[in-house]
């Protein structure tokens, strides 16, 4: 009965490609316990140290006392909507001046029942080709047509605005601001300036520069100063903030429309109450630029990257687990990202800082990578 899926798992092991859950003995901030190490987790999204700090944990429970439940027990639009998330909501809205703002349940959430939803026949999306695959998915469940321009590249972008846009109703265009896998950031100023030459509805996806980004911490659009050119910006709490959960922040007419037609939301659970107040907390509490953030991403700019993500492109499958195997014995943990999380043919490794990170705890490992590689 499963034979053609024991086939195909046994080609995706043949091919350095099989993925499986591993059994982690504990974390504590930046560092990961695996096979009895102690290891520098290098392939975490805890980008300001948030999660798995115990000290935070001690005192957001002070705080909360026994205020909030651990189970909503219901999506939002029947029981599940307690003051802790309209207070959130409202704290984002006032934080971004945007009239509204919901939240969902995790960033992929967020992202398939945004462009499902919005993105209606007769309508068109124009999406950045290394877009995350929850923005791809979106985009495949909407009813209307997407096409993907090569990535960052802003003239092929208007080339097919110029081409394309006349012959739909709405149109969108979605971008991240920092990419997860290539850590590269896009040209937002550029993007603005083509949304509004071509009358355009333009979402960002703030996922992984949103607490690491601009003056207020909101992100890449914070930094640049255009937060209110952007139509909708998506952010997620499980990220720098260390907790569980997004946001998308925009128009009033954008979100009730979201309440009433995106699926993802409808549908899901709320999370539990405490987890928003932890949420809340933090950005009231702890989300501060500070020299923290700025070590991070000065570190990162002297190995390469324009972001706390730096990618280290090693080509095959089989070469990129060798090479996390090797960083394991000498006291870093990494994950080999393949197809079709990347191109075929751009396997890596993904190295994530994280704010408390030192630069002499790197020291080693551009030796030991460019000496892994060379051997082969």
């Amino acid at each position: 009965m499963y034979e053609d899926y024991q086939k195909i798992l046994a080609e995706l092991k043949e091919k350095s490609h099989f993925r499986d859950l591993k059994n982690y003995e504990g974390k504590d901030e930046k560092y990961i316990y695996f096979k009895g190490k102690k290891l520098l987790n290098l392939s975490s999204n805890n980008y300001l140290n948030f999660a798995d700090n115990k000290k935070i944990t001690k005192e957001f429970l002070d705080f909360a006392g026994d205020k909030y439940s651990f189970g909503s027990a219901s999506a939002r639009l029947l029981t599940g909507t307690l003051p802790v998330y309209k207070d959130l909501e409202d704290l984002l809205s006032k934080l971004y001046n945007k009239e509204s703002t919901l939240l969902y349940n995790s960033g992929y959430h967020a992202n398939v029942g945004i462009s499902s939803a919005l993105c209606q026949k007769g309508d068109v999306v124009f999406s950045d080709k290394l877009n995350h695959a929850s923005i791809i998915d979106g985009m495949k469940l909407s009813d209307g047509k997407f096409f993907r321009y090569p990535h960052n590249d802003m003239e092929a972008l208007e080339r097919l605005l110029k081409r394309e846009r006349a012959n739909y109703k709405n149109a969108f265009i979605i971008t991240e601001s920092v990419f997860s896998m290539d850590g590269d950031i896009a040209d937002l100023k550029k993007i603005v300036e083509l949304k509004k030459k071509y009358n355009c509805i333009m979402i960002i996806d703030e996922a992984h520069a949103f607490g690491v980004f601009g003056g207020k911490c909101l992100g890449v659009a914070d930094e640049l100063g255009i937060i209110d050119e952007i139509d909708l910006i998506v952010g997620t709490f499980g990220k720098a903030i260390g907790s569980m959960g997004a946001f998308v922040t925009g128009s009033k007419v954008m979100i009730d429309f979201l309440i009433n037609k995106s699926r993802s939301f409808i549908f899901s659970t709320a999370l539990p109450p405490i987890n928003i107040a932890f949420t809340k907390w933090i950005i009231e509490n702890k989300l501060t630029i500070n020299n923290r953030q700025k070590k991070m991403l000065s570190i990162a700019q002297k190995m390469g990257s324009q972001s706390h993500i730096i990618p280290v492109v090693i080509g095959g499958n089989k070469e990129t687990v060798d090479l996390c195997d090797v960083l394991f014995h000498n006291g870093y943990f990494t994950l080999p990202i393949r197809p079709p999380t990347v191109p075929v043919g751009t396997s890596r490794i993904r190295l994530s800082l994280t704010a408390d990170i030192e630069e002499d705890e790197l020291k080693n490992l551009k030796d030991i990578i460019n000496e892994s590689v060379l051997a082969k």
